[in-house]
């Protein structure tokens, strides 16, 4: 029962994260980059400009053109992604049609890209964070990443260079020029809402001084650390590794307590995307 009730409290929470990304997103859309013909990239893009050569609302056009990406990310991707997208793209489509009427903050076009690109950014962040998209082209980018040697990101990268160099054609260069400085804001403040401000990173430790590295981990950094059995690939000998998150702005500390017992140390640093459930700080006592 209680299994049931966090999973539904954790269902709710998801779809409110990604209501309150479509609404921001809407305002950094329709209240700086659309009014002054900056587009971004991906399907939003192309609805931008259809939108201004034919007149059809950019929400309608939005999800139209959304709708193959959608059949094929249920197919290939998964049924929850497919929904979580569907309803981010209708939200965005009718928050979208809400702020319509609403003038724009500023006619500057640069203050539009980096401000506009700073909004809708946080709202695209914070719905990819919890699982939807608004851009059909991510889904075609991850299904051709499996049949060719492209990652994933230099494929959305060659699609949106070519529809924001496509908005020159309707918009003129300048404006095509201002869609790249809002395409590359809106990239960063997406990195930012997934990854945090605060970076976090896991580390590895192999070292023969397991016990008094991870006790001087836990007391002068209040770490919490834990123990992983390893075995040497060709000595065979037993070895106890380390495994802890730390932020950017500790991993010289760490480096500096580590390499202090035990010089031979051999440390692993990656960066992590999101962390769920425990915590980054043991609390004092425990």
């Amino acid at each position: 029962m209680i299994q049931k009730k966090r999973k539904i409290s954790l269902y709710v929470r998801k779809y409110l994260y990604l209501f309150i990304g479509a609404i921001i997103a809407a305002v950094g859309l329709e209240v700086f980059l659309i009014p002054n013909h900056i587009i971004d990239g991906g399907v939003v893009g192309i609805s931008i400009m259809l939108s201004a050569v034919t007149g059809i609302p950019f929400g309608v056009l939005l999800i139209v053109i959304n709708l193959p990406f959608l059949f094929l990310g249920y197919k290939y991707i998964g049924k929850p992604f497919a929904i979580a997208t569907t309803f981010s793209i209708i939200c965005l489509s009718f928050w979208s049609n809400i702020f319509l009427p609403v003038l724009p903050v500023t006619n500057d076009f640069f203050l539009a890209a980096v401000f506009g690109g700073i909004i809708t950014g946080t709202g695209v962040g914070l719905v990819i964070r919890n699982g939807g998209s608004f851009d059909g082209t991510e889904i075609v980018a991850i299904i051709t990443d499996r049949k060719t040697v492209f990652s994933v990101g230099e494929i959305v990268m060659f699609i949106n260079l070519f529809i924001l160099s496509s908005a020159s054609l309707i918009f003129g260069w300048d404006k095509a020029m201002y869609s790249l400085v809002a395409y590359f804001v809106i990239s960063k403040m997406i990195d930012v809402v997934i990854k945090g401000l605060e970076e976090t990173y896991a580390v590895m430790i192999v070292t023969s001084q397991h016990e008094e590295i991870a006790n001087k981990l836990m007391k002068q950094m209040d770490k919490g650390v834990t123990l992983l059995h390893g075995e040497g690939g060709y000595s065979k000998e037993k070895r106890k590794i380390l495994y802890c998150i730390v932020t950017r702005l500790e991993i010289d500390s760490l480096k500096s307590i580590v390499l202090d017992v035990d010089e031979s140390a051999f440390i692993t640093i990656n960066p992590v995307s999101d962390i769920v459930g425990g915590r980054l700080r043991r609390k004092k006592g425990h």
